[in-house]
């Protein structure tokens, strides 16, 4: 699963033909995104840039504050204080799984995903696009139990290829997948 703003265009064989890559060395993924996919995602997003995590641990830090001084100052709890604190609590832990949902439909509509990883980049099918990424668009990956996160280059982050473990298709390609992206990217 891509995240991000990239060219879609038709997948028609002779364009297969021609792209690159070569599907019978490479590793290939078959699978269906989940939301879940993307919330690891972005996880390991907020874990590399760490911006959206500060920021959001001093906004709950200034709500904190805020509650407890307005209980020490009246000397009682104020419902209409504490029920805005909850809200702040919720919306602070809800936010990334809100952001995983709304990729969840940007990308769910186009169905099964074929990625292929090989040692010219990545490519992903669906019924509707084809993208091709070369190595050099990713800064690097992180592997978590279940997936590969690769992280694109720019500063922001902007892209994520979520590569879900369970899509491989031979007992090996796990282990054969990994030794690509250490050979082509990095750990981060």
């Amino acid at each position: 699963m891509a995240e991000c703003r990239c060219a879609e265009g038709t997948d028609n064989s002779a364009e297969n033909a021609d792209d690159g890559v070569d599907e019978r060395t490479g590793v290939q993924l078959v699978y269906q995104p989940r939301s879940a996919d993307a919330l690891v995602g972005l996880r390991i997003r907020e874990r590399i840039k760490r911006t959206g995590l500060v920021l959001r641990m001093a906004f709950l830090a200034l709500w904190v504050g805020h509650w407890l001084l307005s209980v020490v100052g009246r000397g009682s709890v104020d419902v209409v204080s504490t029920v805005l604190f909850l809200f702040v609590v919720l919306a602070l832990w809800g936010y990334p799984r809100l952001q995983a949902a709304h990729v969840q439909r940007i990308v769910a509509w186009q169905g099964q995903y074929r990625a292929t990883v090989s040692a010219a980049g990545i490519t992903c099918r669906t019924d509707h696009s084809t993208l091709i990424q070369q190595w050099t668009v990713f800064r690097g990956y992180r592997e978590t139990a279940g997936h590969f996160v690769l992280l694109s280059r720019d500063p922001n982050v902007m892209c994520l290829d979520v590569l879900p473990k369970r899509g491989a298709q031979e007992a090996g390609d796990v282990d054969r997948l990994r030794a690509l992206l250490d050979r082509y990217t990095t750990r981060v």
